[in-house]
């Protein structure tokens, strides 16, 4: 664990060795091994510079036109700030398990039109299912609408607690030119937080660079403003800010809880030279709650992408 060593302190460094099997036939890829992927029911996190990577199965499919279908058997996750593979536990609502198994897919109907239906078992912990929209309307030149709609029931499985959390959630996203504006809305209904394997992402519209908003029975809104510097004549570097506030949180009984975050991202990536495709970006984030911990955060992000083939 980065954080600690025999519970003496942090660590300077840390090293991870993934390995990954691939078979393929047709269009239908199996991989073996280290896996890191996102699907709506399960995610690996890469908000670090090593992603939290899962030990398991993931076959993939496109032999059908405009169908994608996905499924898999995980066993152990690797977190990002550890170098060791560890069990599945549940992110608030407790639990371990050895055990995830998911399936799903994603059928576009066409280029503007998709919707997506995914099923993950948290084996004796949590039953998850997943449906979601994605339609974006074309309006003028370098104009559009884009709406993302999304709705999770979650449930106990096996000998866990009674389990209740209904997550609806959605963004719409209006692209003029190199401005993109966007709203969302998220809303958190049952007895419960929305359920997800801790250390991995969750599939929401408010999850941002610290949370998630997504206690039990929270309500949270977020405006959004991207820019793209292209059409300043400034190719490669992109601007992003955001507000995210909620409310309504079930906190010691009471729906009382409060939090905001405000999340600011810049970013450059080189484009030409023997420096081409090495990227730098600031993060920074503020969140304030009655309820969790205040944080001022920043983050120096740099990468390097290179293309093998």
């Amino acid at each position: 664990d980065l954080s600690s060593k025999n519970g003496r302190g942090s660590q300077d460094e840390y090293s991870k060795l993934g390995l990954t099997a691939k078979a393929k036939v047709s269009e239908t890829v199996l991989k073996v091994g280290s896996l890191a992927f996102r699907t709506p029911v399960v995610s690996s996190n890469d908000t670090r510079l090593l992603p939290a990577t899962f030990e398991g199965a993931l076959l993939t499919s496109r032999d059908i036109d405009k169908l994608v279908l996905q499924g898999g058997k995980l066993e152990q996750i690797k977190f990002n700030s550890s170098s060791n593979y560890q069990d599945f536990t549940g992110n608030r609502i407790g639990g371990v398990s050895d055990d995830f198994r998911f399936a799903g897919g994603t059928y576009s109907f066409n280029k503007a039109l998709s919707t997506s239906l995914y099923y993950g078992n948290l084996e004796n912990v949590y039953l998850q299912y997943f449906g979601g929209v994605v339609y974006e309307i074309p309006l003028a030149a370098q104009q559009s609408l884009k709406f993302d709609l999304r709705y999770s029931k979650s449930t106990e499985d096996g000998n866990f607690r009674a389990l209740d959390n209904r997550a609806a959630n959605g963004m719409a996203s209006y692209t003029l030119g190199s401005n993109v504006f966007s709203a969302a809305y998220q809303r958190m209904s049952g007895d419960d937080p929305f359920p997800y394997i801790a250390n991995s992402d969750p599939y929401l519209v408010n999850f941002v660079q610290i949370n998630d908003f997504a206690n039990a029975q929270e309500k949270s809104w977020q405006l959004r403003y991207d820019y793209n510097f292209a059409a300043l004549g400034v190719p490669g570097l992109t601007f992003m800010s955001r507000y995210v506030s909620g409310d309504n949180a079930l906190v010691a009984g009471s729906n009382s809880g409060k939090e905001w975050e405000r999340d600011t991202d810049i970013g450059y990536v080189i484009q030409s030279g023997s420096l081409k495709n090495v990227g730098m970006k600031v993060r920074n984030a503020t969140v304030r709650s009655n309820f969790g911990n205040d944080l001022d955060e920043t983050r120096l992000i740099v990468s390097y992408t290179l293309p093998l083939w």
